[in-house]
């Protein structure tokens, strides 16, 4: 793998990584359910490994981690945009409101790539899909949409899968040394699979992707169908 920028490559400038973020499950806001939602700011150097960051843990493995959701990257620079949405909420003074891994502030859905090979501390990254996000969300924040207006506005921040393990920290540089589908950003997803939901010629465009096994069953099941999944087990839970 390429060490540096593939030539003629155009991508976004270098990012800080402002805040490396991680939690234990515990019992969460329904009976019998668990999260890991509320991270805190970790100090100094941490370990990222194929499964996340270490002292990080997931509430459902059935639905959340594994090796395609190790790390969650979300832009700080939303947050702005969610108190004009929400007000003066406490949860969004800071980073971690979203149940981040990682808060920067620079890059949006729209600089970032599926695919996107990113160096952040002594580890290499690379961005294996968007989130959707879940009704674990609307708890959090005490208000019963906020997953969906997250899903519908691409807000969504994405995950990436650990190509090589090693360290992280806060001041961290983060860059992209490499793009393979330029064309596809992380908010050109988002929009197919929340907004765009049938369009076929998008659809079997996206299908060529190497994208997570997930991903490919909702795009097949478009695509043979002509319907679109129902989403109300996620964003409104049980």
């Amino acid at each position: 793998m390429s060490g540096g920028r593939a030539a003629g490559m155009s991508v976004a400038q270098p990012s800080t990584l402002h805040t490396v973020l991680t939690a234990r499950a515990v019992p969460y806001a329904r009976p019998e359910t668990f999260s890991a939602i509320a991270k805190q700011p970790t100090a100094g150097s941490v370990r990222v490994a194929a499964l996340g960051i270490e002292g990080d843990e997931q509430g459902d493995t059935r639905v959340h981690g594994g090796p395609d959701k190790a790390v969650h990257h979300y832009p700080f620079d939303h947050y702005a945009w969610w108190r004009d949405e929400l007000g003066e909420h406490p949860l969004l003074q800071s980073p971690g409101a979203f149940g981040e891994n990682f808060s920067s502030s620079g890059w949006t859905e729209d600089d970032v790539c599926l695919g996107d090979v990113v160096r952040a501390g002594t580890a290499l990254l690379q961005v294996s899909q968007g989130r959707q996000p879940c009704w674990k969300l609307n708890d959090r924040f005490g208000q019963p949409h906020v997953a969906r207006t997250m899903q519908h506005s691409g807000r969504t921040g994405w995950y990436y899968r650990v190509l090589q393990e090693g360290a992280v920290q806060a001041g961290d540089t983060l860059e992209i040394v490499e793009r393979p589908h330029p064309a596809w950003t992380v908010r050109r997803l988002a929009d197919l699979l929340f907004n765009r939901t049938l369009d076929r010629d998008q659809l079997q465009a996206a299908s060529a992707l190497p994208l997570p096994p997930s991903w490919q069953k909702i795009l097949g099941h478009r695509l043979a169908t002509a319907t679109v999944e129902s989403w109300e087990k996620r964003l409104v839970g049980p």
